[in-house]
């Protein structure tokens, strides 16, 4: 890398989660299943729900402080929030201004972008192209969902998959040899079908019709999104690894979206990456869409996991549908 060129440097992280906690033995008093049935086809052995008075700018506002904390820079110094999310506090303005208000972040510019579980990736893409033009040099990004608030509690091949949680990343400029290497963003959107939430926009608009029929609820085809998932899944890691010319062994760490335990060992096992290098949250945290990677990349930090000069990958996939990865070196 030549001195003048401009890396985009995660420089703080911080994450965060409701106090309540569902397990799975809790949905056995709910809907008809088991700890076994949900442990054998997802890993999931609890998730965290937030409470009925919270959304998802309160937990974002909670994780951005803490990644704020850890950069060591006040909010009033950063330029541009973003928060990827697909449950807002509600249709405008963006959530991302409500983070900026609690923050007291007065010169940032806010925004939000849905990209549903590949919210967290496509948004360092965006702060990437951001901080290398020169246009912001300090950015906070956050990956924030309440999905607890868009779930059918009937249906149990959804309601027992997703989780609420926050996690967030300070990104700034560096001249290093360092940080986000490169970004991969796909989308086939001929393929939206597989997971969407049918009702309450322009679409579907909100009526007794709509909400009669659940559309205001998350719905998926499991079967078809498994297949898919891991195909996108390992493309996208490849992708990141033959553009910068590294191999499997050359990554020490791997955080792909928490989706799914057999989509991760499905995906690990193609790519043949050790368990020992996978970061994996998803038997605590479910399934947190746009909040899954950035917390399990605060979990790796905080615990020792990540090290300066580690090739870090980070692998998501979601309803769009969406996929993407980003190689940062560390």
């Amino acid at each position: 890398m030549k001195d003048s060129q401009i890396r985009t440097k995660i420089i703080g992280t911080g994450s965060f989660l409701p106090e309540k906690v569902l397990t799975n033995h809790d949905f056995e008093k709910m809907v008809d299943t088991n700890d076994q049935w949900i442990t054998e086809r997802t890993g999931i052995k609890s998730r965290h729900i937030a409470e009925k008075n919270m959304a998802s700018s309160d937990l974002a506002t909670q994780a951005g402080k803490k990644a704020l904390k850890d950069a060591g820079i006040e909010p009033k110094e950063l330029d541009l929030i973003i928060v990827a999310t697909i449950t807002p506090d509600m249709f405008f303005p963006p959530t991302a201004c409500f983070v900026q208000a609690n923050l007291g972040a007065k010169n940032a510019a806010a925004f939000d972008i849905a990209a549903v579980c590949s919210g967290f990736v496509f948004g360092l893409s965006v702060a990437d192209g951001f901080i290398r033009s020169e246009k912001y040099k300090k950015i906070l990004l956050i990956g924030v969902e309440v999905m607890s608030k868009i779930l059918d509690y009937k249906d149990r091949n959804t309601c027992v998959l997703f989780g609420d949680g926050a996690g967030a990343v300070v990104v700034a400029p560096t001249k290093k040899n360092e940080g986000i290497l490169s970004t991969h963003l796909y989308t086939d959107g001929n393929l939206g079908e597989l997971i969407n939430m049918p009702g309450g926009g322009s679409r579907n608009p909100i009526s007794k019709e709509m909400i009669d029929k659940n559309l205001h609820y998350v719905h998926m085809n499991g079967r078809e999104t498994y297949k898919v998932a891991v195909k996108a899944l390992v493309k996208a890691s490849v992708d990141a690894m033959e553009h910068n010319k590294l191999k499997t062994e050359d990554i020490d760490v791997f955080i792909p979206h928490q989706a799914n335990l057999r989509i991760i060992e499905a995906v690990a096992e193609r790519l043949n990456f050790p368990r020992e290098k996978i970061v994996i949250t998803i038997d605590r945290h479910g399934n947190t869409s746009a909040a899954s990677i950035p917390l399990a990349l605060d979990i790796a930090v905080k615990d020792g996991r990540i090290k300066a000069g580690d090739y870090v990958l980070m692998s998501a996939f979601g309803g769009g549908l969406n996929w993407g990865s980003v190689l940062v070196k560390w």
